[in-house]
């Protein structure tokens, strides 16, 4: 079996808008599961890796039909619990013209941010290699947050690889304000952090600043992403370096950042899976993992909805073809 990637954090109801923007016009939602750190493991499912997710969905129709789908795209859900103390989550997703999203989600609580430390099974950790993976949706409260950070630890202290997507969703914090110094804490326990420029310009004044404070407090790899520019990527004294993307016929964006998180930690997964191999990638290296990432995002653009737009192996590998 390969190297076992668990992602932790919320599964939730995408409702996702049929695209009627003209005046006039009825505006219709399809239901399609989500929810970033399902996205992910779907995401390496789809790829061929030892894909398993961890957190709580309600124990309601919706909750169901969250953990059928998972397993039918091959994600392992033992560690997937349902409880009758809140309903599962639901974001109702509209597409603009060109493609991007707006969001308004049903939140408060649910399912998902009830999941508490206690709830974490050592047995998950056993294996000597993995990769733990969370974004900071899980961090809109304090319990939520303990969990969370609670998850890193175990992971840390099974010598795993800790990935962090900041993936920042301000309208899921309490009337809006990000607590910015406990994004900034739990980013920087990371051991892979992924961000776009905009989320850092959230966190900080100076977000390159930012970047290299993280490469200083134990970051082994910083990704940053900015719209259809330049993916770049740092990694200490390994340098760093850029891949650019091609220009794709955009259809809907709702899962590209999973789909690049996914196809990043495939490749992190199969070439090793430990703190270890994460630290001794050469610059090289790196170059090929985040263009395999980015050809994985670039591929969930051209297809509609979340899951269904997550790439095969045999698909990501067709496109990383048009990176030069």
């Amino acid at each position: 079996m390969t190297t076992k990637v668990m992602a932790f954090g919320e599964a939730l109801i995408d409702f996702l808008s049929n695209g009627a923007t003209k005046p006039g016009e009825l505006e219709s939602f399809a239901k399609f599961p989500g929810g970033a750190p399902a996205n992910v493991a779907v995401a390496v499912a789809r790829l061929g890796g030892n894909s398993h997710f961890v957190g709580q969905v309600g124990d309601d129709a919706f909750g169901h039909f969250l953990k059928d789908s998972l397993a039918q795209y091959g994600v392992q859900t033992q560690g997937m619990l349902m409880t009758k103390e809140a309903k599962t989550a639901l974001a109702f997703v509209s597409l603009d013209d060109t493609g991007e999203r707006s969001f308004e989600f049903y939140r408060s609580p649910s399912a998902d941010i009830l999941f508490r430390e206690s709830d974490f099974n050592d047995a998950w950790f056993a294996e000597p290699k993995g990769v733990f993976h969370t974004c900071s949706n899980t961090l809109t409260d304090a319990d939520i947050t303990q969990a969370t950070l609670a998850g890193v630890r175990m992971a840390k202290s099974a010598n795993w690889i800790v990935s962090i997507d900041v993936n920042l969703r301000t309208n899921l914090w309490p009337e809006g304000q990000v607590d910015k110094q406990r994004v900034i804490d739990w980013m920087q326990s990371g051991d892979v952090v992924k961000a776009s420029l905009e989320e850092l310009e959230v966190l900080a004044d100076e977000p390159f600043a930012l970047i290299n404070e993280s490469l200083a407090a134990g970051v082994s790899l910083f990704v940053l992403t900015d719209g259809a520019n330049a993916i770049r990527f740092y990694a200490g004294e390994r340098g760093e370096g850029q891949v650019v993307t091609p220009k794709m016929n955009v259809k809907d964006t709702t899962a590209a950042g999973d789909a690049f998180v996914g196809g990043l930690l495939y490749q992190l997964a199969e070439r090793g899976g430990d703190r270890a191999s994460l630290a001794g990638f050469s610059n090289e290296e790196l170059t090929e993992i985040v263009r395999f990432a980015a050809a994985c995002g670039a591929d969930s653009v051209t297809k509609l909805g979340a899951y269904p737009s997550l790439p095969s192996i045999e698909e990501a590998n067709e496109r990383l073809k048009m990176f030069a």
